[in-house]
């Protein structure tokens, strides 16, 4: 089986008033089926961008993106975007959950632009949210969810089409410790009980000891810890 994720000498510059600022620098990083990695590093390190670069939401300016043994450098935009959809689950800081639409349909958007049924969708959103324990506030908008309910929606939306990798960043930053921590066990939880890859940045150590690897971003590459 391929790994679900390959980064291979990947670099990625922007442009500043000053010249170029270099984030990541020939960086080579795998993720196999089932691993769980932690990604920490100093604040302005270039952690999210990295994350961005392993779920395709942008390219990098060298190397290459593998993503199940397919070369993502080849893919259009189009292309990248319908990877994204099917095989990369995303969980931020913050959920950025569609405030106008319930739970189940904030779930089920990601199977919609599928082009799956709503009917499929609604069952598919209902059930996963049914599994996180949230079938009671399948009905409820965002603004009437607590946080933690708000970010375990986020999580079954990342979850609904069965991604190969879920990528979480800081995704207990803007929860209290207790709620946090409930966050965690979930995502540890769903990787033990679907094998799902789990790649976290965080800058909670206690967070990053539960993965099975712990990786420091710093000048711009990937150092074991």
């Amino acid at each position: 089986m391929p790994a679900v994720i390959e980064a291979i000498n990947v670099g990625r510059t922007f442009k500043a008033p000053k010249g170029e600022l270099k984030v990541l620098s020939e960086l080579n990083l795998t993720i196999e089926p089932g691993q769980t990695t932690a990604i920490t590093g100093a604040s302005g390190s270039g952690k999210s961008t990295l994350l961005q670069i392993l779920g395709c939401l942008d390219r990098p300016s060298t190397g290459l993106v593998m993503i199940g043994g397919r070369d993502t450098s080849r893919f259009t935009d189009r292309e990248l975007a319908r990877l994204r959809n099917k095989s990369i689950g995303f969980v931020f800081q913050f959920h950025h959950l569609l405030p106008e639409f319930c739970a189940w349909e904030n779930v089920a958007m990601p199977l919609l632009v599928q082009g799956r049924e709503l009917k499929k969708a609604e069952e598919a959103g209902r059930q996963i949210l049914s599994e996180l324990g949230l079938e009671q506030r399948a009905e409820h908008k965002p603004n009437e969810l607590s946080g933690g309910e708000q970010q375990r929606v986020a999580i079954a939306r990342a979850m609904v089409t069965g991604p190969l990798v879920l990528l979480a960043d800081e995704p207990t930053g803007n929860l209290d410790r207790a709620t946090g921590q409930n966050v965690v066990q979930l995502l540890w939880d769903l990787n033990q009980r679907t094998g799902i890859a789990l790649v976290i940045v965080t800058h909670n150590q206690e967070i990053a000891q539960r993965a099975q690897r712990t990786l420091e971003l710093k000048d711009g590459k990937l150092w074991t810890k």
